[in-house]
């Protein structure tokens, strides 16, 4: 799409120059998107719909380091990270803008790539960018992210749903995003130990990918549509899986008992946090960034769903009283906390 090769300061386009440049090939394919970029605000029209509207920042060297994260997986994330919030709310995801602050480091090329990624995520998604705005940063890169989408109102899923009885579902499966990260920090201390040591990622592609490009989970929204379920409640894991069952547990004021057993975690997570001194369930807990969907069912789905291999069962839904409990594999009871980052990282 872009065809730039070398360097060109930023400078020499200006911003608007540099909008202009970034935005030529963006077209228009939604019918809900009645003007897009070109004018002080896009115009929408959901015709009866509910609007969903989510906003994320992220910050170089808060939520992604650039020594190993590249331009274009980072544009796509980016992206991906504000439709997973759609999608969280069984809606659809249909607009994006961008808003990006740039320091003097990043020549035109850099963007582009940059553009390129959250252009291709767009696409695969079936998402119009239909605005944003771009600025000068003292701070390194910038990235604000707006997701827009829609949803009949009797479809809308929020966390304060859940219901006693009601069984708890993740999809896909947790802790790889994280246990990702640790190998691409090894390796880049590793690497800046010695520069001739290259980084030793074989065979790890599956964790690798989990962190640096991961996957909305716009396909579980629409299985669920086809099987004829409305989760009671639903929430995307960013911040790992115990915070999640918190937020929804707290908004329904309910509690719940998780099974450990029952995580969905990959092999390959669970082998390289063995070979990291890692518990596995910590990572899946704790890790965050997995960006898979948590929800909550009525006991009378477990039929329709129960057979789907890309969603797991792993706990159900109690009175408040009883608290919200990890059932270890011995059988122990734990009370789940939100543990966050830094009590990972710490462990």
């Amino acid at each position: 799409m872009f065809e730039n090769k070398g360097r060109t300061e930023i400078e020499q386009l200006g911003e608007f120059g540099l909008i202009d440049h970034l935005t030529k090939h963006i077209e228009i394919k939604n019918k809900t998107s009645v003007k897009g970029i070109g004018d002080d605000a896009a115009v929408l029209n959901f015709e009866g719909k509910k609007t969903l509207i989510s906003t994320d920042l992220l910050l170089e060297g808060i939520h992604f380091d650039l020594a190993y994260m590249p331009l274009k997986h980072l544009g796509y994330k980016a992206i991906q990270v504000n439709l997973s919030d759609i999608y969280a709310m069984n809606g659809t995801a249909s607009q994006v803008t961008v808003a990006i602050g740039l320091s003097s480091k990043f020549p035109l090329e850099a963007v582009e790539e940059l553009y390129q990624g959250m252009t291709i995520a767009c696409e695969k998604y079936g998402v119009d960018l239909i605005g944003g705005d771009t600025s000068s940063s003292k701070q390194g890169l910038i990235i604000g992210i707006t997701s827009i989408g829609y949803a009949d109102e009797k479809d809308i899923c929020y966390r304060d749903g859940a219901q006693e009885g009601d069984l708890l579902c993740v999809s896909g499966d947790l802790g790889g995003a994280y246990i990702g990260l640790q190998l691409l920090e090894r390796e880049k201390n590793i690497f800046l130990e010695n520069p001739n040591i290259q980084p030793d990622l074989e065979g790890k592609d599956y964790i690798v990918e989990r962190q640096l490009k991961p996957e909305a989970r716009k396909d579980i929204v629409e299985v669920l549509k086809l099987m004829k379920i409305k989760p009671t409640s639903m929430i995307d894991i960013s911040d790992g899986l115990s915070s999640e069952i918190l937020h929804i547990c707290k908004q329904s004021k309910k509690g719940c008992n998780l099974y450990e057993e029952k995580i969905p975690i990959d092999p390959m997570t669970y082998d390289t946090a063995r070979d990291f001194g890692i518990d596995p369930t910590v990572c899946a807990l704790n890790g965050g960034e997995d960006y898979e969907l948590l929800f909550t069912i009525k006991q009378s789905d477990f039929e329709k769903i129960k057979n789907n291999p890309d969603i797991s069962i792993i706990g159900h839904i109690t009175e408040a009283a009883a608290g919200c409990n990890l059932i270890s594999k011995a059988g122990i009871v734990h009370e789940i906390k939100a543990q966050g980052w830094t009590s990972l990282k710490s462990n």
